[in-house]
């Protein structure tokens, strides 16, 4: 059981071999290792700071990017919104030219009728007024073949038109 139990001189020293390592490593290590330790934990804190502030900065350029989608979203809207509108309008006013065009080619179309039913008019007068003056020169000579009747005629067209003329 000696294995166990150690001598006094042994244990005299290793406490002064543990004293003296202690103190050397009291008066040169700990401070460096403490020193290391001390900058290892502000990088640390420093590096979730520098993480939190982009995690932060990350939040508002999403933020910002839901922004500028949504921005972008109501601008492609309103310009569909407007290119239907200007569409209507364009359809509004090719339909109101069309429209205008019609009338005016119905109204040409009604001037040009007016204007051939008074051509077919006068050449149906002129037709009937030739036709008319061939009936009375055939009637005429007939009626007026002496000189007696032209006479008669004349005197009785003067006296119709002394009837249609006012007395002055």
């Amino acid at each position: 059981m000696n294995l166990f139990l150690p001598e006094a001189g042994l244990v005299i020293w290793m406490l002064i071999a543990f004293s003296i390592l202690f103190f050397v490593l009291a008066k040169f290590a700990w401070p460096v290792i403490l020193k290391s330790v001390s900058a290892r934990q502000e990088h640390i804190a420093e590096s979730l700071r520098k993480a939190d502030e982009a995690v932060k900065t990350l939040e508002s350029l999403e933020a910002k990017g839901n922004q500028i989608i949504a921005a972008a979203q109501a601008e492609q809207l309103k310009m569909v919104k407007e290119t239907k509108e200007l569409n209507n309008k364009m359809i509004s006013e090719a339909k109101a030219k069309a429209e205008a065009e019609a009338a005016r080619i119905i109204e040409e179309a009604n001037e040009q009728i007016r204007r051939e039913r008074e051509n077919a008019i006068k050449e149906l007068r002129k037709e009937v007024a030739s036709m008319s003056i061939d009936i009375a020169e055939k009637v005429l000579q007939s009626e007026l073949a002496n000189k007696k009747a032209q006479g008669d005629y004349i005197d009785r067209l003067l006296t119709s038109m002394e009837k249609d003329t006012p007395a002055s």
